[in-house]
């Protein structure tokens, strides 16, 4: 007689399986960026991507140990309690910390907004460009998924920039068998994005499984909010409500964090991990295309910003 299985603890097991190859894929790729270029740097904004990577460069390389330096631009319109997060989280890991604020970038007048309202995510790449130039970085390693947009899934793993920071997406090289061509020449660098095949859900199952620490904002909790082009914006001094619009008190959580000008909340009621996996088994709009204001545009507009140098 056949032994009985227990589905769930099949589903596991297959679920670890899958995890477990993404994490070994990025590990990977992290200890390949530590052994081919001579100043690498890992973009890190508190928020649970950066994190997720985090925790895989711990596992390549040991808590103390992360051979390069964690890079944050600052908007000065992030949300304090991310980068309070962020700065916690560099200081138990021993890590190296490097800020470059687009608030400078404006004093210097490298950046000039159209008016004080304006979103600043966009002008990062300002920022990011002069922080290459100031410490000669011949790899940024980021934390975009190709499941996040489409100009996004375009990218490939090891995304060459030209001399200008310029992504050319039909120059870009083949990896074949996990090879990559990462030869560069002066003043050229690489955008690296080892959890570049990860899901959204993918992520979330690994923070479960990992018991990876968040920031609050990422878990359900009360605030006020206005209905805008179908999407909940947050009340704040950078947000207020505009005429006519009602403030509501709601449950919610972010999918994505950033720029407090562009990112809104869903609405939620999960309070853990386990209960965000369920609930992304049921999205059915992509993370930045629910929550992110400077998204609702369309692909050749993301298409453009990453030419310029974006994320």
């Amino acid at each position: 007689m056949n032994a009985r299985v227990d589905t769930s603890v099949l589903a596991h097991q297959l679920s670890n399986r899958h995890l477990d190859a993404l994490e070994e894929e990025t590990i990977f790729i992290l200890r390949e960026v530590a052994a081919t270029f001579e100043r690498p740097a890992l973009l890190f904004s508190g928020g649970k991507d950066s994190l997720v990577m985090l925790r895989c460069a711990e596992k390549a390389f040991g808590a103390g140990r992360i051979p390069y330096p964690l890079l944050m631009i600052d908007t000065g319109h992030n949300f304090p309690e991310v980068t309070a997060f962020r700065d916690q989280r560099a200081k138990e890991l021993g890590a190296e910390l490097i800020v470059r604020s687009v608030e400078d970038s404006m004093a210097r007048g490298t950046v000039r907004l159209a008016h004080p309202g304006e979103s600043r995510n966009a002008h990062q790449s300002v920022t990011l460009l002069e922080a290459i130039e100031e410490f000669r970085f011949d790899a940024l390693i980021g934390g975009a998924r190709r499941d996040e947009e489409k100009a996004r899934a375009k990218e490939r793993i090891f995304s060459h920039r030209d001399s200008f920071g310029q992504w050319a997406p039909k120059a870009q090289r083949p990896e074949l068998w996990t090879l990559f061509n990462t030869r560069l020449a002066p003043g050229e660098h690489f955008r690296v994005f080892p959890i570049s095949n990860w899901t959204e859900l993918d992520v979330w199952q690994y923070i479960d499984r990992e018991a990876v620490q968040l920031p609050s904002l990422y878990y359900t909790h009360p605030r006020q909010v206005v209905e805008r082009r179908g999407l909940l914006v947050p009340v704040t001094e950078l947000t207020p409500p505009r005429e006519g619009e009602t403030v509501v008190t709601r449950d919610v959580r972010f999918r994505t964090v950033g720029d407090i000008t562009c990112t809104c909340p869903v609405e939620s009621t999960a309070a853990t991990a386990s209960d965000i996996v369920i609930e992304t088994l049921a999205a059915e709009v992509s993370e930045r295309g629910a929550t992110r204001m400077d998204d609702q545009t369309s692909e050749a507009s993301m298409e453009k910003r990453k030419k310029d140098g974006y994320f």
